[in-house]
């Protein structure tokens, strides 16, 4: 599944960009208690973790689920914040909006046994380059057009 737009710049991507979303989605188990969401390393591609919600599965336990997610801050350094606290009677599911992470991310089952499953969108933005080729077609097409000369104005006779 893919959708692609054209972002603004207060999302933090360029105008001139291609935005591209897939399903994400991750079980944390006592069995698999941590996911690396990692990305390629490409000069023109930038790969972000859009975390929507985290649920508990089917056969869960009456525990505390606690999941934690380590990311790069904006110093880059590594940081780990627990994003949810589920338990089966009482929140056996959050909603975190769009949580939006740069790759690398890690997602921890830090207590629990879980299952817990992490889903959201895997964003793809890359430069869009039929964009800068029609930009810089255009900005030759001024240059080479010729401008109209400018003629003085006539001045009015008294009568």
């Amino acid at each position: 599944m893919s959708f692609l737009e054209d972002e603004t710049s207060d999302s933090g991507v360029d105008s001139r960009s291609r935005l591209e979303s897939y399903v994400f989605s991750c079980e944390l188990s006592s069995e698999v208690p941590f996911y690396t969401f990692q990305a390629d390393e490409d000069e023109d591609v930038e790969h972000f973790l859009e975390l929507r919600t985290i649920c508990l599965g089917d056969g869960a336990k009456e525990e505390n689920n606690l999941v934690e997610v380590t990311a790069m801050n904006h110093q880059g350094k590594k940081i780990s914040v627990p994003v949810a606290n589920l338990n089966i009677s009482c929140l056996p599911m959050v909603s975190l909006g769009e949580f939006e992470l740069m790759a690398p991310v890690t997602l921890r089952l830090k207590s629990g046994s879980g299952p817990v499953t992490v889903s959201g969108l895997h964003l793809v933005a890359t430069e869009n380059e039929e964009s800068e080729i029609s930009d810089e077609d255009d900005d030759d097409d001024v240059s080479e057009e010729e401008m109209p000369s400018v003629k003085p104005a006539k001045k009015k006779q008294k009568v």
